[in-house]
């Protein structure tokens, strides 16, 4: 019988990423693109890369893939490949290949449990309308499994972390509390029902709501993942040369996380780096802890955040005002 996937993951999901304080140092030193073609690049830690192709077309590019979140293989990997194709809606794009990416011990969980995992991935990319067309593998002790996605978007349509304006509402597509559920998992803390609204969440593709945002005249456009709401707030905001306020009430949650986050026994540790780095940007009002720590939750496959000027499907969670770029305040 082999090892259930979560207790070889240092870290699950998302949450196995490395910090935003750790990585913003480390990404600013390095070049940045100087082809006109490039439309967008890593300056604004946006969630994929840009390239022109033609005067109508445009390459989205991307690359996500983390440890196991969930046990179940097949969702793991609707799951992660859900998430990477996040990246291409929270372009404006539209996804049309992939590659698989997978680091797997096959001796250790053998070949059926990694059918398993590509059969989800490609369950979600087909689900997209999109092809995989390849992929690569290494052997590694921890697995790990996602996608290169490559998608396309016309260049007037591009829809960036950047361009927020004063006075635009923050809408939320999906709740929040996948790391939390996550670490719940490994410890012995999420009953089955949990669990599947858990993954009915990370499985759920963001192509709906990305329609929905460009209806709405969305400014702006991000994805909610590793980094929480707070720390994927602050990037949207210090890109659009904004500050935010965020709504703590009207931040929606998954049945049964908030009851979770009353202690921190299924706190996961890419939750408290979060919370961490977001002490360093965000001024809290009268919030209660489950709400400070729900608002940090290092999300997985989570749903598009959209600075919009008026509203459109989903959770109105905040919005932009005048004020020092990336600052928040939470009330």
């Amino acid at each position: 019988m082999p090892p259930a996937l979560t207790s070889l993951s240092h870290g699950a999901g998302c949450g196995c990423k490395l910090s935003a304080a750790d990585l913003r140092p480390i990404v600013a030193g390095l070049p940045q693109p100087s082809d006109p073609r490039v439309l967008v690049a890593a300056a604004t830690a946006d969630d994929a890369g840009v390239v022109r192709l033609t005067d109508d077309l445009a390459l989205v590019q991307t690359a996500d893939f983390f440890t196991p979140i969930v046990d179940d293989p097949y969702a793991f990997g609707r799951i992660a490949a859900t998430n990477a194709l996040s990246d291409i809606y929270a372009m404006g794009g539209v996804p049309v290949s992939a590659l698989n990416l997978v680091a797997y011990p096959l001796e250790t969980l053998g070949p059926e449990l990694l059918a398993e995992i590509l059969r989800g991935g490609g369950d979600a990319v087909a689900a997209a309308g999109a092809s995989i067309v390849g992929g690569h593998s290494i052997d590694d002790a921890e697995p790990k499994y996602g996608l290169a996605v490559t998608g396309t978007v016309h260049p007037d349509a591009i829809l960036t972390n950047a361009g927020g304006r004063a006075g635009d509402t923050l809408v939320l597509t999906k709740p929040l509390g996948a790391g939390t559920v996550a670490t719940a998992i490994k410890r012995g803390l999420a009953d089955d029902d949990l669990v599947e609204r858990a993954i009915e969440v990370m499985t759920t593709l963001n192509d709906r709501a990305a329609e929905h945002a460009r209806a709405a005249g969305a400014h702006a456009l991000t994805d909610v993942t590793g980094f929480g709401l707070l720390g994927h707030v602050h990037e949207l905001a210090a890109a659009s040369g904004l500050a935010a306020e965020i709504d703590a009430a009207a931040v929606p949650a998954i049945d049964g996380v908030l009851a979770l986050l009353e202690t921190e026994d299924a706190l996961a540790g890419g939750s408290k780096r979060n919370r961490a780095d977001a002490e360093g940007f965000t001024t809290w009002g009268e919030v209660p802890e489950a709400r400070r720590r729900l608002l940090t939750d290092a999300m997985t496959s989570g749903g598009l955040l959209a600075a919009v000027p008026a509203g459109m499907e989903g959770w109105a969670v905040g919005r932009l005002v005048p004020g020092e770029p990336g600052t928040i305040v939470v009330g």
